[in-house]
């Protein structure tokens, strides 16, 4: 095998510190674009000293490769909506997946005298590669919704996932010990695929966010196994930190939520019949129209606004900003408190406030924001549910019960602006809506919310 020169280690060296840094700098949202741009710069650079690799004997595929990837990351990115950002995170999650799959099958059919641990490494690399990749395509179609956000599962679906993982480790275990061939390897690599997709199936509304932190997860994982295999560096250090930084994420996040990862992925949130039972419950809610809701808020001196995944889908992030500059013209005190689970993705809605402008001074998470709900004159919910749900403190026979909540229901007056009574991801009914200090802004929440910001000029 030729010698690599000093320089391209060095190189790997100086982008394994970027991706350090750049990981470092997402953890603020002030640096947030710094980290991207650091870590984008530790990538630029291992792209390039991996293409003066002595090891690449050809740049025909590599160079078609490289140009197909970049125009379509580059158009994606620039097209993408931002409420399709979580979608487009899992996609190309998933190709990174698939990418690593291949690797390891291209791999396994060139090897000659391949080692015990080349090829161990080999077969993990595309068990997980093909879970990350078909299941972060179904996470996708769900996401895109072209198919059913709700949990999905097949008959039998226990006795599936055990056969499924039953014959995965019993081909695995054939090619390590170097009995193995390509057509039992491609196998291996199928029902990696189906796992992907049995084990993704089954999940839906608002675990998606751990479900993409998870595979991404794996993602970094297969990555870095193909680095071992490949004995790239960066691609070893970058793979291992992605998929470090994306496990702790979703522990993080089943902990907000209360609940254990196996239950994320067995015991979905939706399906179970308290939540069947709670959409026949019908009850008197407090409606005001947009006017009335105003003059609430021009009157307050402290507002917080709750944003969910009902302001993303109605992209009324701008709207919010615009009646959060007029409320703070007006002497009003301003904050926004963030769910950990809110949106599609980790930071979903941070990201999408960002995009409107709005100050990283006045977003504050769960712990930071409760204490201050007793003092606040109104809590604006804008298209959150769940996150709001009282019956998670205190109702056991609730799915939620035990998740963390943002008490909006402890402010002074609370307003919700949702389309209809419909229940949220979970499909129980909220104990918020019924409360006597809540009042629901029925509509469209970019419609409702320009409403408020035009009608507060009037008082």
């Amino acid at each position: 095998m030729p010698q690599v020169p000093i320089w391209i280690d060095l190189t790997y060296l100086l982008s394994a510190v970027c991706f350090i840094l750049g990981i470092k700098f997402l953890n603020a949202p002030k640096r947030a674009r710094l980290g991207n741009q650091v870590a984008a710069f530790g990538m630029t650079a291992a792209v390039v000293a991996t293409i003066f690799h002595p090891r690449i004997e050809t740049y025909a595929w590599i160079g078609a490769a490289l140009g197909a990837g970049a125009a379509v990351g580059w158009i994606s990115a620039r097209r993408v909506q931002m409420t399709a950002m979580p979608q487009m995170v899992a996609l190309f999650n998933g190709v990174g997946g698939g990418a690593v799959a291949l690797v390891a099958i291209m791999e396994f059919a060139s090897a000659v005298e391949a080692s015990a641990l080349h090829t161990v490494t080999g077969v993990l690399s595309a068990i997980i590669g093909g879970v990350s990749f078909s299941g972060n395509l179904v996470a996708f179609a769900k996401l895109q919704e072209l198919m059913t956000g709700r949990p999905i599962f097949l008959p039998g679906q226990k006795l599936i996932n055990l056969g499924l993982l039953m014959a995965t480790g019993a081909i695995a275990v054939q090619i390590a010990v170097g009995i193995g061939n390509l057509p039992l390897f491609l196998w291996l690599t199928g029902a990696a695929l189906a796992m992907g997709v049995t084990f993704v199936l089954p999940v839906g509304g608002a675990d998606m966010p751990v479900v993409i932190s998870l595979l991404n997860s794996f993602t970094g994982l297969a990555a870095g196994l193909a680095g071992f295999m490949l004995e790239n560096n960066a691609l070893l250090i970058g793979g291992a930190l992605v998929g470090a930084s994306g496990l702790i994420l979703t522990l993080q996040m089943c902990a907000a939520m209360n609940r254990s990862l196996e239950n994320v992925f067995f015991g979905a949130l939706g399906a179970g019949p308290a939540a069947e039972q709670a959409k026949a419950v019908e009850r008197a809610v407090r409606s005001y129209g947009a006017e009335d809701v105003a003059l609430m808020l021009a009157n307050a001196n402290k507002v917080i606004v709750i944003p969910g995944y009902g302001m993303a889908t109605a992209q009324a992030q701008h709207a919010v900003k615009e009646l959060a500059n007029k409320l703070a013209k007006r002497g009003v005190v301003v904050k926004y408190a963030i769910h950990p689970v809110a949106g599609r993705m980790p930071g979903h809605m941070n990201v999408l406030l960002a995009e409107a402008g709005t100050p990283y001074e006045q977003l504050a998470d769960l712990e930071e924001i409760n204490p201050e709900f007793p003092e606040t004159d109104v809590a604006l919910v804008i298209g959150a549910n769940d996150v709001v749900n009282p019956a998670a403190r205190h109702d056991q026979s609730s799915p939620l019960y035990g998740m963390p909540i943002l008490d909006a229901d402890k402010a002074r007056a609370c307003v919700i602006c949702k389309r209809g009574m419909g229940t949220g991801y979970a499909g129980v009914d909220n104990e918020l809506y019924y409360a006597p200090n809540t009042i629901m802004l029925f509509g469209d929440a970019k419609a409702s919310i320009t409403a408020l910001a035009s009608a507060i000029d009037d008082y």
